[in-house]
Formats: C-alpha cells, structure tokens, sequence
C-alpha cells in the first residue's frame, strides 16, 4: 500500500508534502518538525509508533489529521502539479531568515511568485504596512505617503493584497519604482480579492508574491488569522494606519509585538471609527505615534542606532497635506 513516504525524496519533497497535507501553523507539527526533520515527520506519520514529545492520544490525533487531510491519490497529484511553482524552504538562500523568529509557528516552506531576492537581508530592510479595507481619503494618502516615503530610502514595502491600505501601500511603491512584496492569504495564482488580480502581476512582474499555502489555495478566516504572523515576521517594523475596533490588522500589530517588532500607529480623528483601533493602540503605550513617513524612518533609525527618536512631523501637518494635495483617483485594480 503506498504511504505519503513514496512521495518523499529529501527535505525539500518533504517540506513541500507537509505544505500540501499539513495545516499552517499548528503548533503541534512546528513542534516535530523542529525536532525530527521534514523528512522524519512523514514517516513517523506513516508509521504507528511512538511520536517524541507527544502521548499515544495525541500523536493518534495528529496522524489522523496528517493522514486524512487528503487522501494518497490527491497528494501524489498535487505534489506532481506543485512541480510547476516555485517553493523555497529554510536551506535555501533566499529564505527571509527574520521568520524562523516565529520557532515552532515557522511556516514549513514558501510559494514564491517573482524576485525572492527580496526575502534576502535584514528584516530592518522590510516595512509592513497594513490597516482597513473601508480606509477613509485621509488614511489612503497617509498609506501612500509612507510607502512612498519609505521605498525611496530603499526599503522593501510589504503588505496583503486587500482593499483600502494595503493596495494603497502596493501602488505607491509601485509608482515610485520601489518593491513590494504581497502576502497573500489564498494560492500565489489565486488573486484576492479578485478584483486586484491586474495590481497582483505587477507585484509579481516588479516584486514578490507569497503565501504558505499551496497554489489553487481559497483564502479562509483562519488563513487571514495564520496570515498575520507571516506579515509580522516579513519586516523590521509593522505600522498599522487605520484599523476599526475589531480590525484583523491589530492581529498583526500583536504579532510583531510579540515577536520584539517596532510597532506604529497613525493617528486619527477621534470621530471616525476607521482610527479606533489605532488611537487605542497610542494611547495604551502598544504603538508608536507615526504620522508619515520621516517619521517612522526616524523611528526605524533610532531603533537601529538605540536613541530615542525625535518627532519629525505632527499630525496637524499631515492633515494640512492631505487637505492640499491634488485629488485624483486610481482604479482598484491597477
């Protein structure tokens, strides 16, 4: 009878079979694969006999959940499809080294789509920049402003690939020749939201797209929730610009707290509902104040160099800028 074993040749196959078989992030497997090896987790998947670290109840539950999240005949043809993408794992050079600050969460490899050399350096060289997706006019210019801002210190933008900020984030990088980089909840070639599918290419073509899950992938709740702690280890700091109460890109901020990140925040009126979540943040010490781009390079630079950082701008000039600056409106999708 053939066994998930067959399909396993060295760490890389057996990286990229647990992609396809595993579930992201769960504790349990970062666990075992930390102690055993890709390659020696197959196989003690494949076999019924002690598992280190874990009870015969427990390991009789990871078995099963290993074993029957796709039956043989559908892993062997995924992994005979995977052939046609790209995915890289630790051992490789352009693996981002700043994710394995996530131990046992460390994702077991990567679906790459564009220039890896970005995943390359420092994290320090990488800024998440992330918030809502029903971003008001003064949160959109904001995120343009800082990511603009930031590619031309030569800093690598990264972000998902939403509505509202984050798109707003990839474009202007994009029109300043900088580079992006899109973490995508979904398939390297699954676009979401849909919608962005012409703004994702070229990302692609000029940056990067990746994801932890296999190509074809849906996007889910939980992979939006696994999503963040990818974001939050990808880059030196995460500055979130708008975020309602119960706003997913506070789980990001959380995760680079966790993780010793710089977090930043942007503050907003304290009569929209789109910067609850922000001013919140700024106001119980879990962000920095951030109110442009100088700003937060100030901030990054102060981190690197241990002095505390001088205020550049304030928002009363912020909002003087985005009261004065020309109007024009770019299509969702370019």
């Amino acid at each position: 009878m053939p066994t998930l074993s067959d399909l396993v040749r060295d760490e890389r196959s057996a990286r990229l079979l647990l992609s396809l078989v595993g579930t992201p992030n769960d504790e349990a497997t970062g666990r075992l694969l930390t102690r055993v090896g890709a390659e020696e987790l197959i196989a003690l998947a494949d076999r019924d006999t002690e598992i280190p670290g874990m009870d015969r109840a427990e390991a009789a539950v990871w078995r099963e959940q290993i074993r029957t999240h796709h039956g043989m005949d559908q892993a062997a043809s995924l992994t005979a499809k995977s052939a046609r993408y790209r995915f890289i794992i630790p051992d490789d050079t352009d693996w981002p080294s700043s994710l394995n600050d996530l131990g046992d969460r460390t994702p077991y490899g990567l679906w790459v789509n564009g220039n890896t050399d970005l995943l390359r350096g420092d994290a320090a060289d990488r800024v998440t920049i992330t918030g809502a997706r029903a971003a008001t006019g003064y949160g959109t210019f904001v995120a343009e402003e800082i990511a603009s801002g930031l590619s031309e210190k030569g800093r690598t933008v990264v972000a998902g690939a939403a509505y509202g900020i984050e798109g707003s984030a990839h474009r202007a990088a994009l029109a300043g020749d900088g580079s992006t980089i899109a973490v995508m909840a979904s398939g390297t070639d699954r676009p979401y939201p849909a919608a962005h599918n012409q703004l994702l290419e070229r990302i692609a073509q000029r940056g990067l797209v990746i994801s932890e899950v296999q190509p074809g992938s849906a996007p889910t709740r939980q992979r939006f929730i696994d999503r963040a702690r990818l974001q939050a280890a990808l880059a030196g700091a995460t500055v979130i610009v708008e975020a309602g109460a119960h706003s997913g890109s506070m789980r990001t901020a959380q995760e680079a707290q966790d993780l010793g990140r710089i977090v930043g925040a942007v503050p907003g009126p304290v009569t929209s509902a789109a910067s609850y979540g922000t001013n919140q943040a700024i106001r119980d010490g879990r962000a920095q104040l951030v109110s442009g781009s100088f700003d937060f390079e100030r901030l990054l630079l102060a981190s690197e160099s241990q002095q505390p950082p001088q205020r550049a701008f304030n928002q009363t000039h912020q909002l003087k800028q985005w009261h004065s600056r020309p109007r024009s409106i770019t299509p969702q999708g370019m």
